[in-house]
């Protein structure tokens, strides 16, 4: 399974599109087992999801999201889950696979 979180000083940012750069985080038998920071494409729409499917990427975790981000990814096979914290990636994705990842609504509602 391979996680994409975008970040902002090395945690969760809610400006998805705008991001600087992915945590994409490769986890195996519940267990992360490796951990890599990329930088994007320029952002326009469609470009995100495209390069994201392209990186293996099975779920992203994010603050809020464009709904048609959102169905971009569920075409491509990627899980969304929206309304997560401000957190590092590492916990994040430790929350999710524990199943006490706490998430609110999307924090990008338009």
């Amino acid at each position: 399974m391979r996680f994409a979180i975008p970040l902002a000083e090395g945690k969760l940012t809610a400006h998805f599109g705008h991001c600087k750069e992915f945590a994409i985080i490769d986890v195996e038998e519940n267990q992360i087992k490796n951990k890599e920071i990329l930088v994007p494409p320029s952002h326009e729409p469609g470009v995100l999801p495209r390069w994201l499917h392209e990186m293996g990427a099975n779920v992203i975790i994010a603050g809020g999201m464009g709904h048609k981000a959102i169905d971009l990814f569920k075409q491509n096979g990627i899980n969304v889950i929206t309304g997560a914290p401000s957190l590092e990636p590492e916990v994040l994705v430790a929350s999710y696979l524990d199943k006490t990842l706490v998430t609110g609504g999307n924090l990008c509602d338009h």
